[in-house]
């Protein structure tokens, strides 16, 4: 792991790193020594690990929760390459959603085009973070939704040291069976009048999932319209399983 730059906001650490061609933020209490837990964030389709949702979250994580945070660029974002399977599956899935048509096959099919990458990717991320003395080795906690969900699903029901997380905003997963493989609590966000992920689809997600403690949080709205309440509840959920 390499730092490229480092700034403080409020009390904030933030540091921004390499992991061979993998780009990656980490945020964590200004002076911080000792383990503590970890939250990873999974960003949106379109997003990058800076979008100022990513960077709001997780100060918000650490200021208050005193957790680290970490996110990283998933392929096709942010400072990654740019891959020609994903930016013409991105520029068809836009075409879809301005015209109204569902856009729930084209997403899928970008999650398993970099699904098979991602798990092996994040969980380097996470050993190498884990390593660092002022983040240490402790509990996981994962932060998704929208592709943050559908790429979350398998990290989490791959990775044993996640012990909770928030999830929604997803339907169809690339590995369907993924979803009941996750034993650990569970929020789930459903946008009732969402626009790109079919209610059923979403709702079925969340029956998929196999932890016997898990949350469905369903409001009024489109897919980029989840109420600012739901940071709160996030934090109060993740300082309740990872403390």
């Amino acid at each position: 792991m390499r730092f490229t730059s480092e700034a403080w906001y409020d009390g904030v650490r933030e540091q921004l790193f390499s992991l061979g061609e993998i780009p990656g933020a980490l945020w964590t209490p200004a002076g911080a020594v000792r383990t503590r837990p970890v939250i990873f964030i999974g960003h949106g389709g379109g997003e990058h690990k800076l979008g100022p949702g990513v960077v709001d979250r997780a100060r918000r994580f650490v200021a208050e929760g005193g957790f680290a945070v970490v996110a990283v660029d998933v392929l096709g974002h942010g400072d990654r390459p740019r891959d020609e399977d994903f930016d013409r599956l991105a520029t068809e899935e836009q075409a879809r959603v301005e015209t109204g048509q569902e856009s729930a096959q084209l997403f899928a099919d970008f999650r398993t085009l970099v699904a098979r990458r991602t798990v092996v990717e994040w969980q380097a991320v996470l050993d190498a973070v884990q390593q660092l003395e002022h983040v240490g080795a402790g509990p996981v906690g994962y932060w998704g939704l929208s592709l943050g969900c559908g790429l979350g699903v398998p990290f989490v029901a791959a990775d044993p040291r996640v012990r909770a997380t928030v999830l929604g905003l997803c339907g169809d997963l690339a590995s369907p069976e993924d979803a009941a493989r996750i034993t650990v609590p569970v929020e789930f966000l459903v946008q009732w009048n969402d626009e790109r992920v079919p209610r059923d689809q979403g709702l079925a997600l969340f029956d998929a999932l196999g932890s016997a403690e898990k949350a469905l949080h369903a409001n009024p709205g489109k897919h980029g319209e989840v109420p600012a309440y739901e940071l709160d509840s996030a934090l109060r959920f993740f300082s309740r399983h990872l403390n």
